[in-house]
């Protein structure tokens, strides 16, 4: 165990030096690796916050129920008690007079609600589920209108289902987008790494004559290409980081016109670590497509 440890560490030390004799190589390739990780993860962040932004749209996460407007108070309650049973949603009662007082405090309505004889406004229900997806929500929409004394229960649902619509060909884009990045990573690892092997080629003939074995003299650029597609991914992170902070003040001000609160999330320390952690693994694919098509030619 402790030979096999020392190996893989001066093979990782051996991996690190050829990183630092080459250091304008080096960063042409950590700039081609982030410049292909830096779309895609730039992607996650934009979905990720748009799908914060529509959980936090006041349409997609309430479902309001309406009371017929001569339901009983003992009507209401049962309607009540049934929408407290439900699992995963919060409830809220909003009382006829509540929603008249509302009403007569908004001063382009005050007029018209003064003149009204009665209270013309039914009792009503705000839920707001846990699940916001379109199918639960309308789901509940179904079962809350088949309830007794229920005059309507209203749901934004196509504006729901063309937001999610809209998520979800979001996500396959970003799927397509990372797996063309992704192969571009391979490409570059698998570049670089060649041209190690070629230039190192009497080296890698003198070592297999002393007995050096084939895991022995892959080691090094395995390490080599996970090395520089963990430090491709870091830059990444850092170069997305830095577009956020550019664009933090534009965004907000757009959305300030709007009425609205949006920002655009920064990728947190466990994202940033996967980042670097997808970086290494298809820099390891690509040196191990290399080294495996390298070799050969010393057969």
């Amino acid at each position: 165990m402790r030979r096999w440890l020392s190996q893989h560490r001066a093979a990782f030390g051996r991996a690190l030096r050829r990183l630092f004799a080459a250091p304008l190589n080096t960063l042409l390739s950590l700039l081609a690796i982030g410049i292909a990780l830096t779309l895609p993860a730039f992607g996650y962040v934009a979905l990720d916050s748009l799908r914060d932004l529509g959980r936090d749209a006041s349409a997609v996460q309430q479902v309001s129920v309406f009371m017929e407007v001569g339901a009983s108070k003992a009507e209401v309650a049962e309607i009540e008690q049934r929408l407290r049973a439900q699992p995963g949603v919060r409830t809220t009662f909003v009382p006829r007079d509540e929603a008249l007082r509302r009403l007569k405090e908004n001063g382009d309505m005050a007029e018209i609600v003064a003149s009204l004889p009665r209270n013309p406004l039914p009792d009503a229900f705000i839920v707001e589920p846990r699940d916001t997806s379109p199918e639960t929500l309308e789901a509940l929409r179904a079962e809350f209108a088949d309830w007794p004394r229920v005059a309507h229960v209203q749901l934004d649902a196509a504006w729901i289902k063309r937001f999610d619509a809209f998520l979800r060909l979001g996500k396959l884009a970003l799927l397509l987008l990372a797996g063309l990045f992704g192969a571009g990573l391979i490409a570059v690892t698998f570049n670089t790494i060649r041209l190690q092997v070629m230039a190192q080629a009497a080296e890698i003939e003198v070592a297999r004559m002393i007995g050096a074995t084939d895991a022995f003299i892959r080691r090094p650029f395995y390490y080599f290409g996970a090395l520089q597609g963990a430090l491709g991914g870091l830059l990444a992170a850092g170069l997305v980081i830095g577009a956020l902070r550019l664009l933090a003040g534009p965004v907000g001000e757009l959305a300030a016109l709007y009425g609205a609160s949006f920002a655009l999330h920064a990728p947190t320390l466990a994202e940033i670590g996967a980042l670097a952690g997808v970086g290494a693994v298809l820099g390891w694919v690509g040196a191990q497509l290399s080294v495996s098509l390298s070799l050969r030619t010393f057969d």
